[in-house]
């Protein structure tokens, strides 16, 4: 099913749903990355329900038909928002919630995604039953450069400018350790033809804004404070999984760094696994099938029925 949600600011989110054809033993929220859109999930979401899942997703501001409907793409809003985004999530969790109720609620975040669901159990993990945070990693001193300089850039040349500088910075060198890169894109994947798949949808790969790159590397700054990390409950099970080549997670040592922050912050049950050779899409790579498995083997671990 799809259908828009009116959240508390008047913005329309676009969602989908999911529902398995046997008894539901879960149901898992998908937050899609940035530059591309919850329907590059699908498939994931039908291998999902067909373990017994349901599954709920949506486009976030700025992104997919969000962004289509009442916004632009790659832009989140005026002011704060990454933290807008992710009270979209909470709005949008809360109302999918009264729907199945009675089965444990896990929340997946892909790359931007994971950095969303990080922010997001940080003020609202009391209910959240399981984390999978896929292809995330750690943030460094040079997202607070980049959030000083996207602030000019913003100032200077307008908030909903698209940044073709600010991209750069961010995705230019994410292909250095490929050899031959044949696109822009090769770091995603190896497979050529999921490559090609994101190139031609046309709500993949845009020009984000240079407000956006505000909003996201404010967020980004704030999810790292220990402090904020400290407000996670201790005993809430979380998956990292990553590409062992994904330039996002630096080849698996961020992930491994965003991994030591939760132990250290009284985190309990943190699990680490990294995809060997495979790249920042571990989705859709050649052994997506081994990932699907992997991530329902360690769900099950948690079924108490």
């Amino acid at each position: 099913m799809e259908r828009y949600i009116q959240m508390s600011d008047g913005h329309f989110v676009f969602t989908r749903t999911l529902t398995p054809t046997i008894p539901c033993i879960g149901h898992i929220h998908i937050l899609h990355g940035m530059a591309e859109h919850s329907g590059r999930y699908v498939k994931f979401a039908g291998e999902l329900c067909a373990a017994g899942y349901a599954v709920t997703m949506h486009d976030h501001r700025g992104h997919g038909e969000t962004a289509g409907y009442n916004g632009k793409l790659g832009f989140f809003a005026e002011h704060n928002g990454f933290e807008r985004v992710v009270e979209d999530v909470h709005e949008i969790v809360m109302t999918m919630r009264a729907q199945f109720t009675d089965v444990p609620f896990i929340l997946f975040g892909h790359s931007m995604g994971s950095f969303i669901t990080r922010r997001y159990i940080q003020l609202h993990s009391d209910h959240v039953d399981n984390v999978i945070l896929c292809g995330t990693g750690s943030v460094s001193t040079l997202h607070m450069a980049g959030h000083f300089f996207a602030r000019t850039l913003a100032m200077q040349h307008g908030k909903d400018t698209e940044s073709p500088l600010l991209n750069k910075l961010s995705f230019g060198s994410f292909n250095k350790q490929f050899p031959n890169p044949k696109t822009a894109y090769d770091w995603l994947c190896s497979v050529e033809q999921e490559v090609q798949k994101y190139i031609d949808d046309p709500f993949c790969g845009f020009m984000p804004t240079n407000q956006f790159f505000v909003d996201l590397t404010a967020g980004f700054m704030l999810l790292n404070r220990k402090k904020e990390i400290e407000k996670i409950k201790k005993n809430l099970p979380i998956l990292l999984i990553s590409g062992s080549k994904d330039p996002v997670g630096d080849q698996g040592q961020g992930v491994y760094t965003v991994a030591e922050q939760f132990t250290a912050a009284g985190v309990q049950d943190v699990t680490v696994y990294l995809f060997e050779d495979k790249r920042h899409e571990i989705l859709n790579e050649g052994n997506q099938q081994a990932v699907y498995q992997v991530l329902l083997r360690w769900l099950g671990k948690y079924d108490t029925r």
